[in-house]
């Protein structure tokens, strides 16, 4: 499940979308405190941020340059600020839409779900995806790497694409778990543990042993070498 940020101080209108994202099948997160705004932001990690830029005592504008200094998630400005020039601003520093209240709610959510497909496309052609460092065969269940190819298990499979597709951020053991629920694939703590040692060896098979990481405490990423 994507999980989608809102960082807004209006509190009727922030529960107003947690409550419309989550009846569309989102995880939603809400900040309510802006005193470490830009940090707070990094370590959710979400996977799209709606960001008002009126905060209070935090400059939006800022938050949104200093956040894409640090990551490619898709940041969409929400704003009762119809000036071009604060939209050039935002534009200029890194915001993919910039959406001015009140909005159509609706036409939010399909803009929501462009970017969120633009994020999660990773030149999937010919049952391929391409992740720089291997390709992953969507059809055949393998990985690859200069012509190399090893089979993986329905779930080292669905685990990995999970990884791509979360390129370079912290996944938790209960977000993998909770994708491979919902393929019903149903695994314990432990399984997980068995699968990912598996996935381990399968990657170091193919020189790729400093690919999959593990972040004590929180999780597993998978970086670019």
């Amino acid at each position: 499940m994507q999980k989608i940020l809102i960082v807004e101080d209006d509190e009727k209108l922030r529960n107003e979308l947690e409550k419309f994202l989550n009846n569309n099948g989102y995880k939603v997160t809400m900040l309510k405190t802006f005193e470490n705004t830009i940090n707070d932001i990094l370590a959710i990690n979400p996977d799209l941020v709606l960001l008002d830029i009126s905060l209070p005592n935090a400059d939006g504008e800022h938050i949104c340059k200093e956040v894409r200094k640090k990551s490619n998630v898709p940041i969409i400005i929400i704003t009762s600020r119809d000036s071009q020039i604060d939209e050039l601003i935002c534009i200029n520093y890194g915001a993919d839409h910039y959406i001015t209240k009140p909005f159509n709610i609706q036409i939010l959510l399909a803009k929501i779900g462009s970017l969120l497909k633009r994020a999660n496309n990773f030149n999937e052609i010919n049952d391929k995806i391409d992740a720089k460092d291997f390709i992953l065969n969507t059809s055949k269940s393998t990985i690859e790497k200069q012509g190399k190819s090893i089979e993986l298990t329905k779930n080292e499979y669905k685990i990995l694409k999970y990884l791509v597709q979360n390129r370079e951020k912290i996944v938790s053991r209960e977000e993998i778990m909770e994708c491979l629920w919902e393929s019903e694939s149903f695994i314990d703590d432990n399984t997980l543990t068995v699968n990912i040692t598996r996935l381990r060896n399968k990657l170091e098979e193919l020189d790729l042993k400093e690919l999959l990481q593990t972040k004590r405490g929180q999780g597993y990423i998978l970086i670019k070498l």
